[in-house]
C-alpha cells in the first residue's frame, strides 16, 4: 500500500524488486553489489591518491571513472533500496528531476572521459616520444573538467525540458529510477520534438566518441601488432583489452537503450540494461582495472607494506 502522505507532484517509481521473497533476495543482493562497488571504487580513488606511481594522466582519469561511478551507484541504489525496506515508492518532483539530473550528467561525463582514457592509450603507443607533450597535466586536467562541463551542459538541456512539460494523472513510472524515457510516457503532450533532440543529443555523446574510441584503438593495435618486442606487445594488449572491455560495458547497453526507436523498446527490457550500467558496471571496472593490471597491483603491494610498516 503507498503512503498516503504523497501529494499530487510525486511520481510513484514502481521499483525493481517484487513484494515476495524472491524481491527480498534481489534487495539483498543488490545491496551487497552495492557495497562491493563502493568498496571498490573508494579503493581505487585512494590507491591514485596515495601511490606516487600511479600520478600519471592515466591513472588520474581512472580515478575520475572511479568517481563518476560512485556517484552513479550512489544516485540510484540508496533511494531504490529505501523505497523497498519501507514501502513508499513515492519520490517527490523535485528529488525526481535532481536524479535525473545527476544520472545524465554522469553518463554524458564519462561517455567523453572514456574518449579521454582512449586518446592518452593512443598517444602512450602510437607517439610515446610525445606524450608529456599531448598528455600534459594541464591537457588532462582539461579533458577532465570538460566532460564535467560538457555533460553537465546537455543534463541541464534535457532537465529544463522534462520539469516544464504537463504531466497526466497517472504519475506512476515503470522504472526503479527516475529515468527521462521512462518519464516522457506519463507526458500529456506530444515529445516527437524531444525525442528527436534526445537522438542527437544521444549520437553527440555515445555514437560520436564511440567512434572516436573505435579509431584509436584500431590505431593502436595496428602499432601493437608491428612491434618487435613480445613484452611491450603483450603490455600494450593488456592495457588496451582492459579499457576496451570497459568501453563495452559502458557504451553496449546504453547505445541499446537511447539510440532505439520508442516503438521498439519495452519497460522491462530497459530496466535490465538499466540495471547492468548503474548497478553492474560500477562493481566490475574496478575489478578488471586491478586483476588485469600489473601497475594497480603492484600499487596495492606497495600501499599494504607502506600501512603494515606503519603499524608496526
Amino acid at each position: 500500500m503507498e503512503n498516503s502522505n504523497q501529494t499530487s507532484t510525486d511520481f510513484i517509481l514502481l521499483g525493481l524488486f517484487p513484494s515476495s521473497r524472491i524481491g527480498l533476495l534481489l534487495f539483498i543482493l543488490t545491496v551487497l553489489i552495492f557495497l562491493m562497488a563502493l568498496l571498490g571504487k573508494l579503493s581505487m580513488i585512494l590507491l591514485i591518491l596515495l601511490d606516487t606511481h600511479l600520478h600519471t594522466p592515466m591513472y588520474i582519469l581512472l580515478s575520475q571513472l572511479s568517481l563518476m561511478d560512485l556517484n552513479y551507484i550512489s544516485t540510484i541504489v540508496p533511494k531504490m533500496a529505501s523505497n523497498f525496506l519501507f514501502g513508499n515508492k513515492s519520490i517527490s518532483f523535485i528529488g525526481c528531476g535532481l536524479q535525473s539530473f545527476i544520472f545524465l550528467t554522469l553518463a554524458g561525463a564519462e561517455g567523453l572521459l572514456l574518449a579521454s582514457m582512449a586518446y592518452d592509450c593512443y598517444v602512450a603507443i602510437c607517439f610515446p616520444l610525445h606524450y608529456p607533450i599531448h598528455m600534459s597535466k594541464r591537457v588532462c586536467a582539461a579533458m577532465i573538467i570538460g566532460s564535467w562541463i560538457m555533460g553537465s551542459i546537455n543534463s541541464c538541456a534535457h532537465i529544463a525540458y522534462v520539469l516544464h512539460i504537463p504531466y497526466c494523472h497517472s504519475r506512476v513510472i515503470n522504472h526503479f529510477f527516475c529515468d527521462v524515457p521512462a518519464m516522457l510516457t506519463l507526458a500529456c503532450v506530444d515529445t516527437w520534438v524531444y525525442e528527436y533532440t534526445d537522438f542527437v543529443s544521444a549520437t553527440l555523446f555515445l555514437a560520436v566518441p564511440f567512434i572516436g574510441i573505435a579509431c584509436s584503438y584500431g590505431r593502436v593495435l595496428l602499432v601493437v601488432y608491428r612491434m618487435h618486442s613480445a613484452e611491450g606487445r603483450k603490455k600494450a594488449y593488456s592495457t588496451c583489452s582492459t579499457h576496451l572491455t570497459v568501453v563495452t560495458f559502458y557504451y553496449a547497453p546504453f547505445v541499446y537503450t537511447y539510440l532505439r526507436p520508442r516503438s521498439l523498446r519495452s519497460p522491462t527490457e530497459d530496466e535490465l540494461l538499466a540495471v547492468f550500467y548503474t548497478i553492474l558496471t560500477p562493481l566490475l571496472n574496478p575489478i578488471i582495472y586491478s586483476l588485469r593490471n600489473k601497475e594497480v597491483m603492484g600499487a596495492i603491494r606497495r600501499v599494504v607494506q607502506r600501512i603494515s610498516s606503519v603499524t608496526k
